[in-house]
């Protein structure tokens, strides 16, 4: 194997040697007395020969400060990739540096594995061993994969439930998850749905680093989680509540906080920028800069399926109308107006253009379909998703038909609610054809234990004629694709306020290959 540089998140070097010893420059400290992989292990966006892996050192995780107990010195992590969760044919050893800046978190890119096969890894560090992880890399650009499996999910407030759902990801036979955001919420947690006190550091909302660093600890303290971080490698992007509810670009949610000045709000982005990446399994060309991050991005699987996920809030105007929903807002309707912004639409429309693969997906925020609130003649919708950036959302489907796409299908999250649905290419038109297809998950515990109909659903199901499916429980969407057909699965909870509910699959659906909309299976 040829001789590689890596480099440590505090930009120490560390030099691989074949499978044999890392050997890295500079004074580093043992972490404190304690497991320091009290956050567990995570594997994330695969590619055909690699991935990036992911650990946060933090012996004690609930620490005021938000350091995790770890010194304020680097300290020296090794890592072991194997063929077998035995670790009896390892393919790679090396370190990193775990450096007290990044929160003592380390995101060691791994080149040079085999396409398309399962690989264990674990961490070292102080003498303590992590938990062992499973990942899995993609298939060679130019194979023609046989089948697609993957989940995706999203909204999981800490107050409104347990992760059990996590536990029943963490058992299904998953090429990857993909977690579409709300990964955390930003509140305060001293009224919460678990009937549990918390302690005092968690009562306030997160608005600087240490308090956004504290969020992540206690949603990793979940063994649900923890348990599906080390069984499937992740793909993650963020929504709001990652930062603030509804915020738009510079432009924070209108509360009356301090951060109603944009120059605050960019702070506070920054620090919840900066926890996200400590705490997730994200690739060094996620590390942001300031508030700043470069998430939208694209995997390929095979010339199966690509992968596309979307920011759709850092580069989007502000929602029309002073947000909330409404009847006769124009302004949604404007030419002008982007979710996307101009350089990243682009990039999505010219990736439709270059790509060769069967099935386009795109990994979205907030609905795309229109959601008209209420049946009657007023079409009554809410402004900050696809509703309130009408002109783009027809371009998007409009561009993607006539430059030649497939398949496309959009999985979203947000609504704490299950869909499916048709995408028009004009809602506004009756005759206008459906030129894709959405399906909306819903949420892993956010809305707590929720129901099967409820009366929210029964009016979308009567005001939207596009939609053929609503069901209000918590869970997940499981997803199936291969050449000829796209199969979603939507598996739900009985309840998420107290733990150990069992799953099911409430309903299924398929879209066919080449035409485009919602059947049932």
């Amino acid at each position: 194997m040829p001789r590689r540089q890596v480099l440590g998140l505090g930009g120490a070097a560390a030099v691989l040697l074949g499978t044999g010893a890392w050997r890295v420059a500079g004074a580093f400290s043992a972490p404190a007395a304690g497991n320091p992989f009290t956050l567990g292990v995570a594997s994330g966006d695969p590619t055909p020969d690699g991935v990036v892996l992911w650990t946060r050192l933090a012996t004690d995780p609930f620490a005021a400060d938000g350091a995790g107990g770890m010194p304020a010195t680097p300290v020296r992590v090794e890592f072991e990739i194997a063929h077998d969760e035995r670790f009896r044919s390892v393919v790679r050893r090396g370190s990193v540096v775990a450096t007290p800046e990044l929160g003592h978190s380390v995101h060691p890119e791994i080149h040079g594995l085999a396409p398309d096969r399962v690989y264990f890894y674990r961490f070292r560090a102080g003498g303590e061993m992590s938990p062992v992880g499973r990942t899995r890399t993609l298939p060679p650009l130019s194979a023609n994969p046989r089948q697609l499996d993957f989940a995706f999910a999203s909204c999981q407030a800490w107050q409104d439930g347990y992760f059990t759902a996590y536990d029943h990801i963490a058992a299904e036979d998953l090429d990857f998850v993909v977690h579409l955001g709300d990964y955390i919420y930003e509140y305060g947690l001293g009224d919460n749905k678990r009937g549990v006190p918390v302690a005092p550091q968690f009562t306030t909302e997160a608005v600087d680093l240490a308090r956004y660093r504290l969020q992540y600890a206690l949603y990793k303290s979940e063994a649900p989680l923890r348990n599906a971080h080390a069984a499937h490698p992740f793909v993650l992007t963020f929504d709001d509540h990652e930062v603030e509810n509804n915020w738009a670009g510079d432009i924070s949610e209108k509360d009356g906080e301090p951060d109603q000045d944009p120059a605050v709000f960019r702070r506070r982005r920054a620090a919840a920028f900066q926890a996200m990446y400590e705490n997730l399994p994200l690739r060094r060309a996620q590390l942001p800069s300031g508030p700043n991050i470069r998430m939208y991005r694209r995997l390929r699987y095979g010339r199966l399926a690509d992968l596309t996920m979307l920011d759709t809030r850092q580069y989007r105007d502000d929602q029309p109308c002073g947000d909330g929903d409404g009847v006769n807002c124009a302004d949604r309707l404007s030419p002008t107006r982007t979710i996307l912004g101009a350089p990243q639409r682009n990039w999505v429309l010219n990736g439709f253009s270059r790509s060769t693969a069967r099935w386009q997906i795109l990994g979205n925020q907030a609905p795309m379909g229109q959601t008209d609130l209420a049946p009657g003649p007023a079409l009554d919708v809410s402004y900050d998703p696809w509703d309130g950036y009408v002109a783009e959302r027809n371009r998007v489907l409009a561009e993607a038909r006539d430059r030649g796409v497939r398949n496309l299908v959009v999985i979203t999250g947000d609504r704490h609610q299950n869909y499916a649905w048709d995408l028009k290419r004009d809602f506004a038109d009756p005759a206008s054809p459906t030129v894709a297809t959405e399906f909306v998950g819903t949420s892993i515990t956010s809305g707590a234990d929720g129901a099967d109909m409820t009366p929210d659903g029964q009016k979308l199901l009567a005001a939207n004629p596009h939609m053929r499916f609503f069901n209000g429980q918590r869970g997940y969407v499981l997803v199936s694709v291969n050449k000829d057909r796209w199969q979603s699965d939507y598996r739900v909870l009985h309840y998420v306020t107290k733990p150990g509910s069992p799953v099911y699959t409430r309903a299924s659906f398929v879209v066919e290959d080449q035409r485009p909309g919602v059947q049932e299976a």
